[in-house]
């Protein structure tokens, strides 16, 4: 797209931002590769494009399953993109902004009601096609993507089932903080308590960053993400 300024040509190059998330903290390496590679696409796809990303937004150990507006990462990209005008976000691929179908579906209602168009890298019309059979098709890979992540999930426990068969006990997955870690659990739920002089709480986001003062932090050396808060909490999260 082009704006003529007197005789000259100035050439409007379309501004973006892009998304990316990895949903496990566990096996680093591979996730790093994953965040390279959801990177490396998206770059690839802005160059071929003519787009110009601006600005990366990252959210690490969030499930596909989680909510858009719940996650960190993706809520300062909106406020980004709401302050600057932009009306662009890339990602990888559909799976790489939800897995879940609902989640997906209602994910994406949400941008486009606030006029913000999102494109996959490896394949730009999943979402802005509106057609019947556009919309069909990203209902499927929606639902595929979500029956792997729970076959994959069911595989895990009845490979735990059958070790734990074979060894006379039971062998489970990885162990949650409240086992490996019941201190920080416990200081998560100090910070959490209602302040007896006004009633308020803290924000899980404050917790976190309290978490990170007294030394509770992630494996990777960062600050706990709100919703890695929410867990610690369990069902003492509001």
């Amino acid at each position: 797209m082009a704006r003529v300024s007197g005789s000259e040509k100035a050439v409007v190059r379309t501004v973006a931002v892009s998304y990316l998330r990895t949903s496990s903290a566990a096996n680093v390496g591979a996730e790093k590769d994953s965040t390279y590679r959801q990177d490396a696409a998206v770059v690839g796809y802005a160059a071929r494009a003519g787009v110009e990303v601006v600005a990366c937004f990252y959210d690490a150990a969030v499930s596909g399953a989680d909510p858009v507006a719940t996650r960190p990462g993706f809520a300062a990209m909106l406020a980004h993109v709401r302050e600057a005008g932009i009306s662009t976000i890339i990602v990888e691929g559909t799976s790489r902004f939800a897995r879940d179908l609902i989640v997906q579906e209602t994910g994406h209602a949400m941008l486009r009601a606030e006029g913000i168009s999102l494109i996959a890298a490896d394949d730009p019309d999943a979402f802005t096609a509106d057609t019947p059979t556009a919309i069909m098709v990203r209902q499927i890979l929606g639902a595929v993507s979500q029956f792997a992540k729970t076959s994959t999930v069911d595989q895990l426990r009845a490979a735990r089932d059958r070790k734990s068969a074979a060894l006379g006990r039971r062998v489970e997955g990885r162990k949650g903080y409240a086992t490996t870690n019941p201190e920080l659990v416990a200081q998560a739920k100090r910070l959490h308590r209602a302040s007896p002089k006004t009633g308020k709480r803290r924000t899980a986001a404050e917790i976190a960053a309290e978490l990170a003062t007294l030394g509770y932090v992630t494996s990777t050396g960062k600050a706990f993400a709100p919703t890695q808060v929410r867990r610690l909490l369990g069902r003492d999260a509001r």
